[in-house]
Formats: C-alpha cells, sequence, structure tokens
C-alpha cells in the first residue's frame, strides 16, 4: 500500500492541502444540511459493519486531563507545542522531560471517562455481532486501553512509552517516576525554574546495557507520524462505513483531514464535539456538547428522538 509522508502540524487557518480543497468544496455543497438528528445517526449506526472512531484531546478532557489549548497552552513559561518538538529535546533534554514527566503523571491519576467506557463497550458489543471497531487517537495517554478498547491505532504515540535516542528500542514504561532525578520535579508554575537535571541522570535505555538516553515515544510537532501506523490508518480510512470524530479541534493535521478524507468516499461521518469545528461542514452529523454526554446517547442500544432539525449553511 502507498501513502504520502506526513508531518505533524498545527494550523490556525486550517486549511487543506491544496490538492484536497476541489473535492472538499464539492463535499461542503452536498452537505449543505448537517443533520442533528439521533434517530437518523443510529439507522446509519445499525447498519454499520465497520466504524472507525478518530478521537482527539476532549475526549481526554472529559477525564480531566488538560488539553493544552487555551488556559493551558503554557507550561511555565513556554507554550506546550514549542516544548513538544525534537530542536526543543535537543537543546534542553532537561527542561523537556520535566514538562513530559508533569504530562506522565497527570495521566496516571487519570480514569476512563464516559467517552472512553462507552467506545469500548461499543466494540465488545459489536464484535459479537460480528462487526467492528477501530479507535484512531490523538491522544497520547493510555486511556482507551484502559477502558478494555482493544483495537487502537496511537498516530501520535504514547507517554506511557519511551525511544532510545542510541538504539532506537521503544519499551512500555509506566514507572512513577519515570528516574529519581525527576522526583517532585515537573511543577507547571510560571515562576518555578527549571531543575537542569543532568543529561546521565535523566531516564536511560536499560536495554542490552545501551544506557542511551530515552524520549517519550510520542509524535514531536514537525516530525512525520510512524510509518507502520499510518499504514494501519489509511487502511482504515479506506474501508470503514462510518466514522465518528470525537473531541478534536481538527487544526492539527494530517489528523485534521481523517474525517474529511472518509466523507469525501461518500461514507457518513458523525461529529462529536463540544464546538463547533473547522471541518464540521463536512460531514454529515454534528452533536454539540460534551462529547461525554452526547457520544454515549447517540451509541445507546435503545432508539433514539430527534433532538434537533437540520441547520442549513449557504456555501
Amino acid at each position: 500500500m502507498q501513502h504520502t509522508l506526513y508531518r505533524v502540524v498545527e494550523t490556525e487557518d486550517c486549511s487543506p492541502p491544496a490538492s484536497s480543497r476541489d473535492q472538499l468544496q464539492l463535499l461542503k455543497m452536498h452537505f449543505s444540511y448537517i443533520s442533528l438528528d439521533v434517530s437518523a445517526f443510529r439507522e446509519v449506526f445499525y447498519k454499520a459493519k465497520h466504524i472507525a472512531i478518530i478521537t482527539g484531546a476532549g475526549v481526554s478532557a472529559e477525564s480531566g486531563v488538560p488539553t493544552f489549548r487555551g488556559k493551558n497552552e503554557k507550561w511555565r513559561r513556554w507554550l506546550s507545542q514549542d516544548l513538544a518538538t525534537p530542536e526543543a529535546f535537543s537543546r534542553d533534554p532537561s527542561r523537556v522531560w520535566e514538562f513530559y514527566h508533569y504530562r506522565r503523571e497527570l495521566v496516571l491519576n487519570k480514569k476512563p471517562s464516559a467517552v472512553h467506557l462507552a467506545i469500548a463497550e461499543c466494540e465488545a458489543r459489536l464484535k459479537k455481532q460480528g462487526r467492528s471497531v477501530v479507535v484512531i487517537t490523538q491522544c497520547i495517554d493510555d486511556l482507551h486501553r484502559q477502558a478494555g478498547s482493544k483495537h487502537v491505532l496511537n498516530v501520535h504515540g504514547s507517554l506511557m512509552e519511551t525511544r532510545c535516542m542510541s538504539c532506537g528500542h521503544v519499551a512500555v514504561n509506566k514507572r512513577s517516576p519515570i528516574c529519581a532525578a525527576l522526583i517532585n520535579k515537573g511543577d507547571p508554575g510560571p515562576d518555578v525554574p527549571d531543575a537542569q537535571i543532568p543529561v546521565d541522570k535523566l531516564p536511560r535505555c536499560d536495554d542490552r546495557d545501551c544506557n542511551g538516553l530515552l524520549r517519550p515515544n510520542v509524535v514531536f510537532f514537525g516530525e512525520t507520524l510512524d510509518s507502520h501506523i499510518l499504514t494501519k490508518v489509511e487502511k482504515e480510512i479506506e474501508t470503514c462505513d462510518l466514522c465518528l470524530v470525537v473531541g478534536t479541534s481538527s487544526i492539527v493535521y494530517p489528523a485534521a483531514m481523517f474525517g474529511p478524507r472518509i466523507a469525501s468516499r461518500g461514507v457518513p461521518v458523525a461529529e462529536f464535539n463540544i464546538h463547533t469545528t473547522p471541518k464540521s461542514e463536512y460531514f454529515m452529523y454534528h452533536f454539540q456538547g460534551p462529547c461525554g454526554t452526547t457520544l454515549p446517547q447517540a451509541l445507546e442500544t435503545v432508539s433514539g428522538s430527534i433532538v434537533m432539525l437540520l441547520k442549513m449553511e449557504t456555501v
């Protein structure tokens, strides 16, 4: 299978790549009416055999994990996205490890939300019916798997994994703290000084006595997605017959284009978000509100009812 090599980019103008714009403009015209009808969605859901669920930071927010947008966009004096780069890690691995240690400790103390549990229950229920669910998540926590989801593709990596800068070994690592030097470090307060931990005291590789410097096994901004994961994602995008886009702002590429690409095949796509997003107009359904409320209701096994009428947007 051939696929494009993507770099992770966050953009405020939210414009898709130029090659996709003509096709997506036609899609916008086709879906001038965005359905908010739970009953209609459930009819489509009951017929679907292979469902792709794309999740973002809003799902983790339901568990109390900060989204690192708005009031949480800064850690100490730095923007979070400025710390999550290969250049930042190269310049100051101690600072970046403090930042990720803070994020790891946050996540290790959180539990799956109603969203995570609803998705996991849906996967288990549909499996008994010979149907399938895959979770394609931008979240780097482990909450989908904690909830019981089995088929999870982490497109941006995992906080609970490390990768060696020397030998490349990837390992699950849920130690708390991940190394002694990071005990009681990582406080996000704006006046907290950097710990300036010596590099040899930061997390080190213990695979075959390598002792190389470890980094979080996450995709930093500007890095390419893991080709093996991307191949699997491409297959799901091409074969699913229903897509749910849940709790994502749709401004981080390439993940922001997964839903619209599926919609461009004529496949129904339902968006669940507390706000409309730059991609809402491309989708057949939009359910606005906390996804911890809207998604479990939509996935209920009982028949639903109309909650709102269609709203027309002039293209």
